[in-house]
């Protein structure tokens, strides 16, 4: 089941719709109608920065570790806010996004380089 979700998620498109919940917190638009799922009955306590949720007809990705309630179907390895960044946001309504599949490797580089580390 999980693969089914991972691959029917990546490729498509999606529309950052609003901001906000916690900093950089994108509500994003365009999950399929066939993913449509309501939000858990009982918020998780701790939900880790980087998870990909689905609630309702929208996805949305934790920037920081956070409570939530939306279904956790995968991670990030971006740094979506750091305030010490200029914008502190990557993300910012109106834009598009594409998730893609990544192996555990290339997960690890890609959280290097938002370090600053070399791969």
């Amino acid at each position: 089941m999980f693969y089914s979700l991972r691959v029917s998620c990546s490729g498509g498109r999606y529309r950052v719709f609003m901001m906000g919940f916690t900093p950089g917190f994108p509500y994003l638009g365009g999950l399929d109608p066939a993913l449509e799922t309501p939000r858990l009955e009982n918020p998780r306590g701790l939900v880790p920065a980087g998870s990909v949720g689905i609630a309702g007809r929208q996805a949305g990705i934790y920037p920081i570790e956070s409570p939530g309630g939306w279904n956790i179907i995968g991670r990030t390895p971006l740094v979506l806010f750091d305030p010490g960044r200029e914008p502190p946001f990557l993300m910012a309504t109106g834009m598009d996004i594409r998730f893609v599949p990544v192996t555990a490797e290339e997960s690890e580089d890609i959280a290097r380089l938002g370090r600053g580390a070399a791969p």
